[in-house]
C-alpha cells in the first residue's frame, strides 16, 4: 500500500471546477485563465461559470443577481446567537458557529445550486453584522439593488463604495474563488463523502481555514512591512529573519514553483490603489530585497512571492483591518468549497487507511 505523510503526492479527487499547472504557473476556471476572469468579470459571472460551466448571458445574469441579494439577510435568531457570543472570539470562529445555526432543514428543498447560494451569500452579512457589533456600530441591513461586492462594503463601511474598491476586491474574490484541493476543500469534500450536509462541509473547512498554515499569513503581512517600516532597516531585518530559517510571510508557495498566476493582478490593483504611496513602495522593497538575500542563503531553491503578499496590501488600502482578511478570504472560497462538495456527494466515501506503529517519531 502506497504512503504519503501529507498526500501531496497523491491525486484523490477529479474535478471539472479549476486547473492548476504548479511548474508554470497556470490556473483556469473552467478553461478560462484566472487573470483574465478577474479582469473582466463581474463576480456573479464567475459564480455562474464554474458552476453551470459557461458564461451568464444578460438574463441568467440578472436572475443570479437577483437570487444572490434574495438570500444575503440573516435570520432574527442568528443574530441573538451572533449578539451572544463574546467579543474577544474571532469573526472566523463567529462564522463558523452562525452558519452551523443555519441547520440544513430549509435546505434539503433546494437544488444544489440554490444551497450554494443560500449559504454563501449569508457570509459576508454575518461578517459585516459581527465587525459592527464589536466596534459599536449600528447594523446595517443588505441592500438588494447592490451587487454582492458593493453590498458587502457598503454593510461594513456604512456608504456605497468606491467604484475602484469595488472593482479592486471584486478581482480579488474572482482570484480566491476556487484553488483545487486546498485543505479547507479537501475537508469539505470528505464530510461531504459521508453523505452529510452542505452546512456541515462548510463548516469543516471554516475549521481548516483558521489553521495558522492554511489561512493565517494574510495580517501576519501587514504587521511585518509596519514592523520594518518602523525599524527602517530593510536588508538586514530580511536577512536576520532568512539567516535563522524563520518564515517570511508572503513568501513561498505550496502549489506553485515558479509563479503564482494571481500575484500580477493583484499587484497591479495595489498600485492603481495606492497613487504609489510610501507603504506600497516599502512593499516592493521588501520583495525585492527578499528575493535577493533567499539568492544568498537559499540558492537551490526558488521562493517567489505568492498571492497573499498583494492580496493583503490591496485590502489594506481598502480599508479592511486584519481581523476582516480571513473572513473575507471565506467570502468567495466558501463557493469553492460548496461546489466541490456537490462533487464529492456524487463520489465514493473518501476512507484513507493508517498504519500502526509502536513508537511514532
Amino acid at each position: 500500500m502506497f504512503y504519503s505523510t501529507d498526500l501531496s503526492d497523491v491525486v484523490v479527487a477529479q474535478t471539472k471546477l479549476c486547473f492548476i499547472d504548479k511548474d508554470k504557473g497556470i490556473l483556469k476556471y473552467r478553461g478560462y485563465h484566472v487573470e483574465d476572469l478577474a479582469k473582466m468579470c463581474h463576480f456573479e459571472e464567475v459564480v455562474y461559470l464554474l458552476f453551470y460551466g459557461k458564461k451568464p448571458d444578460n438574463d441568467q445574469l440578472m436572475k443570479l443577481k437577483e437570487k444572490m441579494a434574495f438570500y444575503r439577510s440573516i435570520p432574527y435568531s442568528i443574530k441573538k446567537i451572533i449578539d451572544n457570543i463574546p467579543r474577544e472570539v474571532s469573526i472566523l470562529e463567529v462564522l463558523r458557529t452562525a452558519v452551523s445555526a443555519l441547520g440544513s432543514k430549509d435546505l434539503k428543498f433546494l437544488a444544489p445550486f440554490e444551497q450554494v447560494l443560500y449559504i454563501c451569500t449569508k457570509i459576508p452579512t454575518v461578517i459585516a453584522y459581527r465587525f459592527n457589533l464589536i466596534n459599536d456600530r449600528e447594523m446595517i441591513e443588505p441592500r438588494s439593488d447592490l451587487s454582492h461586492v458593493e453590498n458587502y462594503l457598503y454593510m461594513l463601511f456604512h456608504e456605497v463604495p468606491d467604484k475602484n474598491h469595488v472593482r479592486a476586491l471584486e478581482s480579488y474574490l474572482i482570484l480566491t474563488l476556487e484553488h483545487g484541493l486546498n485543505p479547507s476543500t479537501f475537508a469539505a469534500r470528505i464530510v461531504s463523502s459521508t453523505h452529510s450536509d452542505m452546512v456541515s462541509s462548510v463548516c469543516a473547512a471554516f475549521g481548516a481555514l483558521k489553521g495558522p498554515l492554511h489561512g493565517g499569513a494574510l495580517g501576519e503581512i501587514i504587521n511585518m512591512i509596519k514592523k520594518i517600516e518602523k525599524e527602517k532597516d530593510v536588508y538586514n531585518w530580511l536577512e536576520e529573519k532568512i539567516k535563522n530559517k524563520e518564515k517570511l510571510a508572503g513568501f513561498g508557495h505550496r502549489i506553485y514553483k515558479s509563479r503564482d498566476p494571481r500575484v500580477i493582478p493583484l499587484k497591479n490593483l495595489s498600485y492603481e490603489l495606492s497613487n504609489e504611496n510610501s507603504f506600497l513602495n516599502l512593499a516592493m522593497m521588501i520583495e525585492e530585497q527578499a528575493s535577493l538575500i533567499f539568492k544568498i542563503y537559499k540558492p537551490d531553491k526558488n521562493i517567489p512571492i505568492n498571492m497573499e503578499y498583494f492580496a493583503a496590501i490591496l485590502l489594506h488600502f481598502i480599508g479592511f483591518s486584519n481581523e476582516l482578511f480571513i473572513p473575507t478570504f471565506s467570502v468567495s472560497r466558501s463557493i469553492g468549497w460548496c461546489l466541490h462538495s456537490i462533487e464529492a456527494f456524487k463520489g465514493p466515501l473518501i476512507y484513507p487507511q493508517s498504519e500502526f506503529r509502536q513508537e511514532l517519531t
